[in-house]
């Protein structure tokens, strides 16, 4: 059973760099084929494409956050990572990591994702 778990701050302020970690469990990073993305929900909004990683080590962005975000993955913890520097209070939102075996970019529907996070709230606020 794979299980991937989000974990953060919780609370930052505007200007500062976030990152955020994505610990997979159940499978492993280097066999299992799999696209890691970022994804998330701003409160009331829907949910937002942020970026991908591969099995290889590619990324992909979103192209209105390719210049504030970075995907990274460290196979020896099992982790997907992802950093936003000089955050703003628009970036307020659930973050959540899932993973797919077909590189679908931009993708939000949940059905396109063979596994999903809990998510974790980030707050940017002063």
């Amino acid at each position: 059973q794979v299980q991937l778990q989000e974990s953060g701050p919780g609370l930052v302020k505007p200007s500062q760099t976030v990152s955020l970690t994505c610990t997979v469990s159940g499978a492993s990073m280097l066999t299992g084929f799999y696209y890691w993305a970022w994804i998330r929900q701003p409160p009331g909004k829907g949910l937002e494409w942020m970026g991908v990683i591969s099995y290889s080590g590619s990324t992909y962005y979103s192209p209105s956050l390719k210049h504030r975000t970075y995907i990274a993955r460290d196979t020896s913890k099992n982790q997907v990572t992802l950093q936003i520097v000089s955050v703003i209070p628009e970036d307020t939102a659930v973050y959540y990591c899932a993973a797919l075996k077909t590189l679908i970019l931009g993708a939000t529907d949940r059905n396109l994702y063979d596994y999903w996070g809990q998510g974790t709230q980030v707050t940017v606020s002063s």
